[in-house]
């Protein structure tokens, strides 16, 4: 059976990829004290993909900019389990989540640091969704 079917879980803490295959990677995105407003210190973007985000279980807010050069202005993204939330190339974005939360997410196998751009944010920064 397990060279038909790979199962595969992550119970630990933090972000963890699980398959990566033909250019795309499924990750389980476990809560983690980072993942508090208050802990909040930067929104991303990645540069050459979209990322997909599923709320599995527990409260997680997707934190949106809506700026080209900075981040302008942050839109409170409170996200409902099961729906598909697809934060498209080159938008500024992050989440907080409370404990117990647990997300899949979908991305390019090349997602990583060279190809994405970090702003500094502090809670204060963060709507309250």
């Amino acid at each position: 059976m397990k060279e038909l079917v790979e199962i595969l879980e992550h119970p630990g803490e933090d972000y963890k990829p699980l398959v990566d295959c033909n250019g795309w990677r499924v990750a389980v995105l476990n809560d983690a004290p980072k993942f508090r407003r208050e802990s909040t210190t930067f929104l991303e973007r990645h540069n050459e993909t979209d990322e997909v985000f599923v709320l599995l279980e527990g409260d997680c807010t997707l934190y949106i900019g809506d700026g080209t050069d900075g981040v302008g202005t942050v839109l409170p993204v409170p996200m409902e389990k099961k729906k598909l939330y697809n934060v498209k190339k080159g938008v500024w974005h992050n989440l907080t989540a409370v404990p117990g939360t647990s997300l899949l997410i979908v991305e390019n196998t090349d997602t990583s640091a060279q190809n994405s751009d970090y702003f500094p944010v502090t809670a204060d920064m963060l709507p309250k969704a």
